[in-house]
């Protein structure tokens, strides 16, 4: 079984949210002109940088306060940090998904995109009435997707105590606009502005 506490890299002189901001590619202009796409592949890729990415989330929900019940994670990218997520926390996983994925009964919910609208959905025996859940996904840009999720989980009688996420986009206002509905947010790096 590897070491993954020998695969930590972090330089003891850099903040945990530049070790993993040094590890986020920005891609200009994809998928469209304009759009500085930022890509947390080479994050994943890295075993030091993926144990530190985790270690920030466990370390912060472990705690009674903020403990979940059970971790949501958001199609696709969420999907990744949810489980491992909820597997050191010792907890449960549900995926929420796009439309048409999931093969028993759900609950869905529309949600508009900066250029459409899309649909996520949830089975309907996913959380139980009372269930803490801490929903999470890869970055926040516009809040679409997040709120959209947090909506299924409340329709199922589900308590999100929190939104976690890795990057923010603070300029296309998600952060804010979930801030705003009352979720407490937690993101490890911001590209404000760049």
């Amino acid at each position: 079984m590897p070491d993954f506490q020998n695969a930590i890299h972090q330089p003891t002189n850099q903040s945990v949210n530049d070790y993993l901001r040094s590890h986020i590619r920005t891609v200009p202009d994809w998928p469209a002109p304009g759009v500085q796409f930022r890509d947390i592949t080479p994050l994943l890729q890295d075993a030091g940088a993926f144990r530190t990415l985790i270690q920030a989330f466990v370390e912060r929900y472990k705690s009674p306060a903020w403990r979940p019940d059970v971790v949501a994670g958001l199609d696709a990218r969420g999907f990744i940090l949810g489980a491992v997520i909820a597997y050191e926390l010792r907890v449960g996983f549900v995926p929420i998904r796009k439309k048409g994925k999931l093969p028993f009964t759900v609950v869905q919910e529309t949600y508009e995109l900066e250029y459409g609208s899309a649909t996520v959905e949830l089975h309907m025996d996913a959380v139980k009435p009372g269930d803490r859940v801490l929903l999470v996904d890869d970055l926040i840009a516009t809040g679409g997707t997040m709120m959209a999720g947090r909506k299924l989980l409340e329709r199922l009688g589900g308590v999100v105590i929190g939104g976690a996420a890795i990057v923010d986009l603070p300029e296309l206002g998600g952060s804010q606009k979930l801030k705003d509905s009352g979720l407490s947010l937690f993101t490890l790096v911001d590209f404000a502005g760049d």
